[in-house]
């Protein structure tokens, strides 16, 4: 089970750095919310042990802040 979660973990790990590679034309807000929601996710999953709705809240709540930091001053 162990080798299952590593291998899991490396995969998620793969898929958010070719993510952030496609990022090159983004602004950067949009960037800065792909960024805390990719975090957000891994933290979510690591607090919850896993859990499917640990991992999307805190996808949610790290897209929300990356977006909000990010915002242009008016």
């Amino acid at each position: 089970m162990k080798n299952l979660h590593t291998i899991a973990l490396s995969a998620a790990a793969l898929v958010m750095v070719a993510n952030l590679a496609g990022c090159a034309g983004m602004s950067t807000q949009g960037r800065n919310t792909v960024i805390g929601a990719g975090l957000g996710a891994a933290g979510g999953a690591a607090a919850t042990g896993g859990s499917p709705l640990g991992t999307v809240g805190g996808a949610a709540v790290g897209g929300l802040i990356g977006h909000e930091i990010s915002k242009p001053n008016k």
